[in-house]
């Protein structure tokens, strides 16, 4: 809570100190008249105001490393996530006894492709891969896509510790 005390702080003289110059400009550039403030009350708010600056870059810098930090952590995060799920894929294809084209096929199907777009990746036509999906759902035990994608999501949520990624 003291940190965020802070923060509005810091922002609430920000903003006071940018309203007096702005309207000291204002005033300058209109004509306003205005009661002149003393030169020692002057300096007083430019030297507030140069710390405000300060302080504001010091924050921002703050804030930029965190969100850097941030950042790093969820790409590893991921990047051990991806690698887990990986392995299961190759571990599951193994224990299937997928053959590699097989393989190919299950991981493109993972991955959302279509009949076709799997066919013309592959250079083959729709009916093989109708075929090599079929034998994959079989040697898998499922009766479809969402199925077959729905064991790796089971696998993964699971509490084995070598198959989450590590926080």
């Amino acid at each position: 809570m003291g940190r965020l005390a802070g923060f509005a702080l810091v922002f609430f003289a920000q903003a006071l100190f940018a309203i007096l110059f702005i309207s000291d400009i204002f005033s300058s550039i209109f004509g306003f008249e205005d009661a002149p403030i003393p030169w020692e009350l002057r300096e007083l708010f430019e030297i507030g105001a140069a710390l405000g600056l300060v302080i504001g870059l010091v924050l921002g810098g703050l804030a930029l490393r965190g969100a850097i930090r941030d950042r790093n952590k969820a790409q590893e995060r991921l990047r051990r996530a991806s690698g887990a799920f990986l392995d299961l894929l190759e571990e599951r294809f193994g224990e299937w006894g997928l053959t590699p084209a097989e393989r190919d096929v299950a991981l493109f199907a993972i991955k959302g492709m279509s009949t076709a777009e799997i066919a013309v990746l592959r250079q083959t036509s729709e009916g093989t891969v109708k075929a090599q999906t079929n034998a994959i759902y079989r040697k898998a035990g499922v009766s479809g896509r969402s199925q077959l994608l729905s064991l790796f999501i089971d696998d993964l949520m699971r509490d084995d510790p070598k198959l989450r990624p590590q926080g």
